[in-house]
């Protein structure tokens, strides 16, 4: 009995085993199923494409089927754009561009309740293809060329590195200065409260021009050449920052533009000597010429100590580096970090007179002045006279010998650091 149970739970087994092979597929029967729902999904994936692409295709344009090849539908929509544009219709697109109306169906949100007229409906496989595309941004004719702009940019770049020289250069030797900001550091800034604007004069550093740029700037006149050298320098159309009390001064320094501008040391004191003691001047040669005559020059004739004039740049020089001089300084040969105080007055605009002229106006595009106005280019005091230059400053330094030369670099060693000019000669160390 237990035998006959055993053979009928073997023959069940087996009636179940053939059954689930009977049953079960074959593996070219899935392939071939598989195969035509992927078709099946591919066609109609296809299907939205192209009904997608007529719906975003511009007026006017026709796809004639699948039989027209790429080249021809291509120069067939070129024709139609072009024929356009000369009719008026509309504009010439560059490429890579969509049109103006394209750009906003493209940009219109999903929940937006704007609504194009000529659009039809989107479906949920669109948006899902849209939301999964680059995003597109809207072509604008901006005022400026991408010269101008890539210009805006370096000149930025250039304002950035000069600021970051003198904060610098001020944390390294100057970190120890009392911070207190007293009436002489601000005694050399011109106000321009119109366009709130601080100008800390250098001398011989296109320091008139741009006191007639401030007049300007103030009203006081229409044009910088109806400015003549007195109305400059005597006739006080403009004020001083340490004219104003102590909450106008740090009212100011806080909330307006710091602007100064700078040249190179050597230069710099070549043209203060050429133009107070080469040129005939009533103040310089009485007040100065005659103690440095007097002190400085052996067997001086009684002309020259009368007058004062003539007096050499050898002379100036050990004028200018003795430590008991026989008259004080003056601001035109004063290092221009003494008159500015840049370790206490973080200025925000540091031009050069080696790229004065783009310095200077695009520190007016910046502060918003006329358009109009830009930076005079004549030249003040001496018209006939050569402006100093390079060649001419060495001239003048080639009479020196090289301690003069070292003690002169010396003395304006500071201006070197923090403005970031080079060594002018390569024996000085």
């Amino acid at each position: 009995m237990l035998f006959v149970d055993c053979k009928m739970v073997d023959i069940l087994r087996g009636r179940r085993r053939l059954r689930v092979s009977v049953c079960k597929p074959p593996c070219s029967f899935w392939f071939l199923l598989l195969f035509g729902v992927g078709g099946l999904v591919l066609f109609i994936h296809l299907q939205d494409l192209s009904d997608m692409v007529l719906q975003q295709a511009p007026a006017g344009v026709k796809f004639r089927g699948s039989t027209q090849s790429r080249q021809e539908q291509c120069a067939q929509f070129s024709d139609r754009v072009n024929q356009r544009s000369e009719e008026g219709d509309i504009d010439p697109i560059s490429p890579m561009q969509l049109p103006d109306s394209q750009w906003k169906r493209q940009a219109a949100t999903p929940g937006s309740r704007e609504h194009d007229p000529s659009s039809q409906q989107v479906t949920k496989r669109h948006r899902k293809l849209l939301k999964t595309s680059p995003v597109l941004r809207p072509h604008t004719n901006s005022s400026q060329s991408p010269s101008s702009s890539s210009s805006s940019r370096r000149l930025s770049d250039v304002q950035e590195s000069r600021r970051r020289i003198i904060r610098e250069v001020c944390g390294k030797y100057r970190s120890n200065i009392s911070r207190t900001i007293t009436p002489h550091h601000v005694s050399r800034i011109y106000v321009e409260d119109r366009h709130k604007l601080l100008y800390c004069e250098v001398p011989k550093a296109g320091c008139s021009n741009w006191k007639r740029v401030l007049m300007v700037l103030a009203g006081v006149a229409n044009s910088t050449r109806e400015i003549n050298h007195v109305a400059v320098h005597y006739d006080n159309h403009l004020k001083r920052l340490d004219s104003f009390d102590h909450q106008g001064i740090t009212k100011r320094l806080e909330t307006y533009t710091k602007v100064l501008f700078i040249r190179e040391p050597m230069e710099r004191l070549v043209s203060a000597f050429r133009d107070k003691f080469e040129s005939p001047n009533s103040y310089y040669h009485p007040v100065f010429g005659k103690p440095i005559i007097s002190k400085y020059r052996v067997n001086a004739s009684q002309t020259a100590l009368k007058t004062g004039s003539g007096v050499t740049f050898r002379e100036f020089i050990h004028y200018l580096l003795d430590v008991h001089r026989p008259v004080g300084m003056d601001i035109h040969w004063e290092a221009a970090n003494q008159l500015c105080s840049p370790c206490h007055l973080h200025y925000d605009f540091i031009g050069k007179v080696e790229t004065l002229e783009e310095d200077a106006n695009f520190l007016l595009r910046k502060i918003g002045a006329p358009e109009n106005l830009a930076y005079p280019s004549f030249k003040d005091g001496n018209p006939k006279a050569a402006r100093t230059s390079t060649q001419i400053t060495q001239h003048y330094f080639s009479l020196l010998n090289a301690s003069e030369r070292q003690r002169a670099y010396d003395f304006y060693y500071m201006d070197y650091l923090m403005f970031n000019y080079s060594k002018p000669y390569k024996d000085l160390y």
